[in-house]
């Protein structure tokens, strides 16, 4: 174990102390208190030492067996906690417990929390503020294949729970929740190889230890997870878990938790991690959230309400009555620029309230904490009077109510904290100058020995006739009189020598030492009574713990519903129309991030159809650089925030109840799992053609083009085929967007009635092609692939070698291919096995060697015996 006992013939009291500590820490590098550092020891300090490029050296450096240490001042230590946490190690802290001054021996301290990523609550330390710090349990429903997944977020308070269908489905949502950790049974493998890839932070835990058991099941009767309320076995043994990690780590209490909400997959639109991606809904490049979607609508003020945002968007509702109130609230807001000035400045001073208001529930409040929540609740009051005003929509309505102050509450914190507020309650001077009464006399008597001190100094300068004579304070010996060594004679009979120096000596007399007393007494009398009124104050603000929480809620939503109605109003999004029939209709529709990165207006809007009727599937074809992928993309960009509840980019749009978005986007290998890009994209299909239903929308950007040309083809065909074909119920069907370089697939529609063709349009002008990046009705007449490579840059003579070669080969006369491809129907001579014969091409040898005979050159019997030599390899081939 890291941080073992030392053999050492005779442990020091503080390294036995530490070492009791460190076992309860376990695995964790153990910051242990001593005066103004943290010191770490052993094996975690040599560990530590480079992560936190502090030195490392040692103590009891003359012993036989020195102990590696290195330290941290204290009042930096959240930053150091933030790099061991980054590098993947948790953190203990341990504290001294009591007063080093009053202590007589050893002092006493002990293990007051464990810091792992998903129990961080201070920014200092690593939490980000507009991100969610989720700590997910997995535990399997008994011998099924169902698992239940509890997710708490302890900044927050925020718990919630699902049961997914599978081990699929469970990795599917944990990468929509995105969780910092991860709890696992200790005797399951899957499940811990199911989170490779979601989070480097995982941990093994079984059932709660005893000593964590009676609180946590206390909770659970508080949180009254009824079966009827969606919950079953397995949510509540998976919450359990999670309970007791929060209990081992933070060693505090629950109050800041809030009641557990049952969710199920059917509850939202479903998009799997890939297709996250593919869209950039909510990480662009390089996983940071610029380029993504999220980016483009987060206009929000607050943390929390970036918050929020997010949630919203990778979990889009399938209710339309609570997506037609979020579009209620948005329209009233957006005819009301006014009241969102207002309300986007209330918000600015509030601040995040929800992680505020979390602090105080795990008792991690000081002074400057409880004054901002008072400056929050203070701007907070005029929210729902702002909200009211007016005929507001049925939602804003509700978050007035909602947001409602604690009555009184911001004026009484007003009232009993100081202006200038310590850090450290223990530093003094957080109450008010007449705010309390014993306060006030207590700091009467300190200001009364302080000016009686000045006058003692003075008197006794006069009597001794000792001009520098001064009053002075030391940390140790307390008050004294310093007089320097020229004036030693002149010092009278009641001073009592306390220290020599060798300038000067210290003194005490008797009324110097009362002074000090009253002094010290009164002082530390007030402390004890600050701290009184001040942790009163606490517990009385935690009995609006629940309000608290549900006016930060509101308070969050207020401020999402804002900033999508202020991007709306600045970019022209419109209100779409969910139904619940099968016609998606996009007028002028625009990709949101594309146009945000763009310059202003020189966005090409397109339009887009699909029905279940004749425009079932449709088959967009046209150059790479075109503009396909982010047509494709943006059909179900503005799919997805329809469902969210936010505007759309668009003139118009009409968008069907959509149960789940499939995307088919990009190549790329996947080294970890051992596939080849290819096989990456073999999975993704099938995943797709797995999972489909009636509802589903399927976004398709190539298929088959990881493997040989006519294997591709005949993969994209059959795969288009399936798509149109496949009918869960008469007349319901996935409604898909195939793009491909593949051509010969427009030749689909001909026989099957719900294939469309679309194209993106060029122009050309002499060997230069114009991107019109507008997507018309019917297929493209070519690929222009060559005009693709030569805007990129490819060299000229390879262009002019690559026209060359596609001349010879759309007239059949090339160096590497026949009469090209056909495409054939399936007839009565189809083999036993069901194999169509879609492609037909001559032999390859055969077509070269006959294209190599020069005949002028040829004598009647050369020609003879090449014939002869060719008729007999052709026939050889066929007995092949």
């Amino acid at each position: 174990m890291k941080g073992s006992r030392p053999k050492h013939k005779k442990l020091t009291p503080m390294l036995a102390q530490y070492l009791r500590v460190k076992e309860q820490a376990g695995d964790a590098i153990l910051l242990f208190r001593l005066g103004d550092f943290y010191e770490i020891f052993l094996e975690d300090a040599e560990r530590a030492a480079p992560i936190l490029e502090v030195t490392l050296t040692s103590r009891n450096k003359d012993a036989a067996e020195p102990v590696p240490m290195c330290g941290v001042p204290h009042h930096a230590v959240d930053s150091y906690i933030a790099k061991l946490l980054a590098a993947d190690l948790k953190v203990a802290i341990c504290d001294q417990l009591s007063d080093p001054a009053t202590s007589p021996g050893l002092v006493e301290r002990g293990l007051v929390r464990i810091i792992t990523p998903a129990t961080v609550l201070e920014e200092g330390e690593g939490l980000q503020g507009s991100r969610s710090s989720h700590l997910s349990v997995l535990v399997r429903e008994g011998q099924s294949a169902g698992i239940a997944i509890a997710t708490v977020d302890i900044s927050t308070g925020e718990v919630r729970s699902c049961l997914a269908g599978g081990e699929a489905a469970a990795r599917e949502e944990l990468a929509r929740i995105a969780p910092r950790e991860v709890l696992v049974p200790p005797d399951d493998a899957a499940l811990a190889e199911l989170v490779v890839g979601i989070t480097p932070a995982v941990a093994e835990r079984g059932a709660p230890a005893v000593e964590w058991a009676p609180a946590v099941d206390a909770e659970l009767a508080r949180f009254a997870m009824a079966e009827d309320a969606g919950f079953d076995a397995a949510e509540r043994e998976a919450l359990r878990r999670a309970l007791a990690y929060i209990a081992e780590t933070l060693r505090g209490g629950f109050d800041h938790l809030r009641a557990p909400v049952h969710y199920g997959f059917a509850d939202h639109l479903q998009l799997d991690e890939r297709s996250r991606k593919n869209l950039a809904v909510v990480e662009g490049s390089g996983g940071k959230a610029h380029g993504s979607l999220w980016w483009v609508l987060d206009d929000t003020v607050t943390a929390m309400g970036a918050r929020r945002l997010r949630d919203w968007l990778v979990y889009p509702l399938q209710d339309l009555a609570a997506i037609g109130r979020r579009c209620d609230a948005i329209e009233s807001l957006i005819e009301s620029p006014g009241l969102r000035r207002d309300l986007v400045a209330e918000l600015r001073r509030i601040g995040d309230f929800e992680r505020l208001v979390a602090r105080f529930g795990v008792g991690r409040v000081g002074p400057r904490e409880a004054a901002r929540l008072g400056r929050a609740l203070a701007a907070a009051a005029t929210v729902p009077e702002l909200l009211g005003a007016g005929e507001p929509a049925e939602l804003l309505e509700r978050l007035a109510e909602e947001s409602v102050n604690p009555p009184g509450w911001a004026e009484r914190i007003a009232e009993i904290l100081a202006d200038e507020l310590p850090r450290q309650l223990a530093d003094g001077g957080v109450i008010r100058d007449g705010a309390d009464a014993e306060v006030d006399r207590l700091r009467g008597l300190g200001k009364d020995a302080e000016t009686m001190l000045a006058e003692l100094e003075a008197q006794e300068r006069e009597a001794t006739g000792i001009q520098s004579l001064k009053i002075r304070h030391h940390r140790v010996l307390g008050y004294f009189f310093d007089v320097t060594k020229r004036n030693l004679e002149l010092v009278p009979e009641h001073f009592i020598r306390r220290q020599s120096l060798a300038s000067s000596e210290r003194f005490a007399t008797p009324k110097l030492s009362e002074l000090e007393q009253q002094l010290n007494t009164a002082d530390a009398r007030c402390r004890e009574r600050e701290a009184e009124i001040f942790q009163e104050l606490i517990v009385d603000i935690g009995r609006y713990e629940g309000a608290l929480a549900r006016q930060a809620t509101a308070l969050a939503n207020v401020d999402v519903l804002i900033a999508l109605a202020e991007v709306a109003h600045q970019r022209g999004y419109v209100r779409a129309e969910l139904h619940r029939g099968t016609a998606l209709e996009i007028r002028e529709g625009r990709h949101p991030v594309v146009e945000r990165t763009s310059a202003a207006g020189s966005f090409v809007a397109n339009d887009a159809l699909l029905d279940d009727e004749t425009r079932q599937l449709v088959i967009l074809t046209g150059p790479n650089m075109a503009g396909k992928s982010t047509y494709l993309r943006q059909v179900a960009l503005i799919t997805l925030m329809a469902h969210a509840g936010s505007f759309v980019p668009a003139a118009s749009a009409r968008i069907p109840l959509t149960d789940r978005i499939w995307t088919r986007v990009g190549a790329g290998d996947d080294l970890v799992a051992g596939d080849s890009t290819f096989m990456v994209e073999m999975k993704e299909t099938a995943a797709i053609l797995s999972n489909l239903t009636a509802r589903t929308l399927v976004i398709l950007d190539e298929i088959g083009r990881g493997t040989s040309t006519y294997d591709g083809i005949a993969i994209a065909w059959a795969v288009a085929e399936f798509l149109h074909d496949w009918e869960p119920a008469p007349g319901a069907r996935a409604k898909t967007i195939f793009a491909t370089h593949f051509h010969e697939l427009v030749g689909l529609a001909a026989t099957h009635p719900r294939v469309a063709n679309a194209s993106v349009s060029v122009r050309e002008w002499k060997d230069e092609v114009l991107f019109l990046r507008k997507v018309v009705d019917g297929p493209a007449s070519r690929s222009y692939g060559i005009s693709v490579a030569r805007l990129a840059g490819v060299p000229d003579a390879v262009v002019r070698r690559a026209r060359e070669l596609l001349r010879r080969l759309e007239a059949a006369d090339g160096p590497v291919g026949g009469a090209g491809v056909a495409v054939a129907t399936t007839t009565a001579s189809d083999d036993a096995e069901g194999q169509i014969d879609l492609f037909a091409a001559p032999d390859e040898s055969l077509r070269r060697e006959l294209a190599a005979i020069e005949i002028e050159a040829l004598t009647p019997l050369d020609a003879m015996n090449r014939l002869a030599a060719l008729v007999a390899a052709a026939r050889s081939d066929g007995d092949a």
